[in-house]
Formats: structure tokens, sequence, C-alpha cells
């Protein structure tokens, strides 16, 4: 007969634990650490919507109209045009970066919007969307091929679009107008449920920017890139390519805004844009995307532009008070989140 050899059995692993012992908890100092940490990650990037939804609430019971439906249609349209705007200004800022010609070039982009609009409405769009873009793309290109300062750049091109709009308009004395019931009138003008165009274009743009943020290599990479640009290139990522996309992106969206404007208004006002790149980075930073660049959020940046708009709208419920004094307490916003931010960045660093 043949036998087989039955296998070696392995012994079990002897336990060096006292019977009836468990695991060693986690020091309760590790746990409190990781959940400061936790809250202060979270509160720097939702901290505005709960500031938002304080004063809103506060605003209400204070100001009954200011909880009207007609209110909120009104403060909602206003700041889609520069919720458009900060859409591109946070991922310029994410990067590291910084673009201070939207405000000329939304206004540049109204100016071309409403000329070429008696053209049609491909016209209307195509127009202001190339030539922003083709400024957005020169920014891009002498900050990442030419290693220009960012702020240097921007400044230029603002006064360069700014002076574009001026010799378009005869130094401001010629105003282009929308022709009368134009499909690209009805663009800034019409509404669904009663909330504008600009408003649903305003929230599907942001929905697809927190997409791609969040959900896409490109977004990664953003973050990569205002972590360290050195880091990201070690890293293989493309740097150049990437500030170059978001300073174009930047144009594009700035003069897509500075078009529903011209729309809304039936005209190319050449005094509007003025300040509104400070508005921007205002909304961004409230929003709690870091100004050094690597951090940040589009939801956040949804939030503090509504911020601003409540605010602006409280200051005309009183009454009393002028639209300046929307820059003070905007300022005052902006200084308490720029300390908070470091406070914080502090703590996560700390815990």
């Amino acid at each position: 007969m043949n036998e087989t050899t039955p296998a070696p059995t392995v012994p079990a692993p002897v336990s060096t634990r006292a019977p009836g012992k468990t695991a060693p908890p986690r020091p309760a100092a590790d746990a409190g650490q990781t959940g400061r940490r936790r809250a202060a990650e979270l509160l720097q990037r939702q901290g505005v919507l709960a500031v938002l939804l304080t004063v809103v609430i506060a605003a209400s019971f204070i100001y009954p109209t200011f909880a009207s439906l007609d209110n909120a249609r009104g403060v909602t349209i206003q700041a889609s045009f520069l919720a458009v705007v900060a859409l591109g200004m946070t991922m310029v800022i994410i990067t590291g970066g910084i673009d201070l010609s939207v405000g000329s070039v939304f206004a540049l982009g109204g100016v071309l919007a409403a000329w070429a609009s008696q053209y049609g409405f491909l016209a209307a769009l195509l127009v202001p969307l190339t030539v922003c873009g083709a400024i957005g793309l020169l920014n891009g290109f002498l900050i990442a091929r030419g290693n220009m300062a960012p702020f240097i750049v921007t400044l230029a091109t603002l006064l360069g679009a700014r002076g574009l709009l001026l010799t378009l308009t005869d130094e401001g004395a010629t105003t282009h107008l929308v022709p009368k019931d134009s499909a690209f009138g009805e663009l800034g003008q019409g509404s669904v449920w009663g909330f504008g165009y600009p408003i649903l274009i305003a929230l599907v743009l942001f929905g697809a920017g927190g997409i791609v943020l969040q959900r896409t290599s490109f977004g990664q990479t953003l973050f990569a890139v205002g972590g360290s640009s050195d880091a990201a290139t070690l890293m293989g990522l493309p740097v150049v390519r990437t500030k170059i996309l978001v300073y174009t992106l930047s144009g594009l969206l700035a003069g897509l805004a500075g078009a529903l404007n011209a729309a809304r208004l039936s005209s190319g006002v050449t005094i509007v844009g003025v300040g509104m790149e400070l508005d921007a980075i205002s909304a961004v930073v409230i929003g709690g995307t870091l100004l050094i660049g690597g951090a940040g959020s589009i939801s956040g940046t949804l939030w503090g532009v509504l911020l601003l708009a409540v605010i602006q709208n409280l200051i005309n419920q009183i009454g009393s008070l002028n639209s300046s004094y929307q820059s003070v307490v905007s300022g005052g916003f902006l200084i308490v989140v720029v300390v908070a931010q470091r406070y914080l960045a502090r703590s996560r660093r700390t815990t």
C-alpha cells in the first residue's frame, strides 16, 4: 500500500498578550488632536457658509422684505456676474497666482458683446469670448513660459483691456446697444421660474467647476501646482500647461460674465468692472481659498460671493448708508478671514 506523508502542521502563533486583554486603545491625546485638525479643516472650508446662514437668518427677522422671493431674485441675479468671474479667479489662486485683469476684461467683454449683437446671437457670444480668452492666454503664456510675476502681467493687461475698451467706445462717448427683442438680450433678461438665465448659467458653471476640481486629474494638478510648483514639476505634472489653461479660463469666464451683463442691461456700459477684480479676490479668500495657493473650494467661493451680495443688499435695506460702506464691511470680513486662515493653518500644522 502506498502511504501519503501527512502535511506538517504549523503551530499556531503564540500570543504574548495576557488572556482577556484587548489591543491598547489609541491615546486620547492623539484622538483629540485628530478631531481638532478635522474641525480646523472643516471651519476653513465651510466657515463662510455658517456666517452666511447666520446673516441671512438675522436679516430675515430684522427686515421682513429681505426674506421675500423678489429680493432673493434680485440678490442672486446681481451676484451671478461676480460669481462667474470669481469661479475663474478661484482656480487661478489655487495655483498660487492672481489675476488683476478680470475687471477690465469683464467690461471689455460687455462692450464687445453689445457691439457684435447686431450680427446675431453667436457673434455676440463668440467675439467677447475670443478676445477675452486671448487676453487670458497672453497672461498665462507670459506667466508660465516667461516666468513673469502674475501681479505685474495681469496689472499690465488690466490697463491694456481698459485702453482697448476706451478705444472701441471713443473714450466712453459711444455706447453700443443690444437690438430689441434679440435672442442675445433674452439670454440676460429671460428667466425660468422667476430666476434669470444668468443665475442658472452661474450654477451650472459652478457645478462643472466643482466636478473638475475634485474629480479630475486636472483639478488635482491645480492643487499640486499651488502647493509647490517645483515639486509638481519633479512629479512630471504639466505645470506650464496648467497655468496657461487656468489664466485662459479666467479670461473666458470674465468675458462671458461681461457678455451676460451686457445682455441684461441691453448695452455695453463702459464704467462697469472697476474694482471687480478686488471683489472677486475677496469672495474667493472669504470662501476659504488660501492666497498662497494649494487649498480652496468652488463651493466656498459661491458662499463668499453670496455673502458679499447679501451685505450689499442689507446696506440698501438700511437706507441711511451708502454703498461705500460695503467696501468697509467687505474689507473687515477679509481681514478677519485672513487672520482666521493663518490661525487654522497653524493649528493644523501643530496637531
